[in-house]
């Protein structure tokens, strides 16, 4: 899943727990064991959410919508995509704090904690603050330029910057995959925060 996602399903477990998901995409190998207890759990439920997230058969067949070499990098676009549709729907899902609300709250914890975080998450924060990040997601001009960042940070070409017109042409079928797949992520995700915390 993409950050606004990961975002929702960390709030629940409080501010450590929160910071220690914010960190999974940045940090490799175990938590770090000066972290307190919650980030350390936080960084875990990141990496759990992701492994649930890759092999659920909804986001399998997802990815299998797309033809090589689109289907390379369809887990990363639809992490991307997931996070749009995340938006646009954003009062189904286990919150009742409006989105614009939530994305100021989240980029302030970032904010109120950048010592503490590795450069490659700080330059993400401001690149979020440029970009009205995670609230911006809805908007497909963002989206856009968040692929052709993705392109330019890959060691290798890829098409990814190609990415939209590609995710627009099948988004009735996206909708209903990610509709039948984020439920079952959001009752994951409530079990495991409960077991990691306690």
């Amino acid at each position: 899943m993409n950050h606004l996602a990961h975002a929702l399903l960390a709030d629940a477990g409080g501010i450590e727990f929160a910071l220690g998901s914010a960190l999974g995409d940045f940090v490799r190998g175990r938590p770090d064991p000066a972290w307190p207890v919650p980030r350390q759990a936080g960084l875990r439920f990141h990496r759990a959410i992701d492994a649930f997230t890759d092999a659920h058969p909804e986001v399998v067949a997802a990815r299998n919508l797309f033809t090589p070499p689109m289907r390379r990098y369809a887990g990363i676009m639809l992490d991307v995509w997931f996070d749009h549709l995340l938006v646009l729907d954003w009062d189904r899902y286990p919150t009742d704090e409006p989105l614009a609300r939530f994305s100021r709250r989240w980029l302030g914890l970032l904010d109120a904690r950048a010592a503490e975080l590795p450069v490659s998450l700080r330059a993400f924060i401001a690149w979020m603050h440029t970009h009205d990040l995670p609230a911006g997601y809805g908007e497909e001009m963002t989206l856009d330029a968040v692929f052709h960042a993705l392109a330019q940070r890959l060691s290798r070409p890829s098409p990814i910057a190609e990415a939209l017109p590609a995710l627009l042409a099948r988004s009735g079928t996206l909708q209903r995959h990610f509709d039948a797949f984020f439920p079952d992520l959001v009752d994951y995700a409530r079990d495991l925060r409960v077991r990691l915390l306690a």
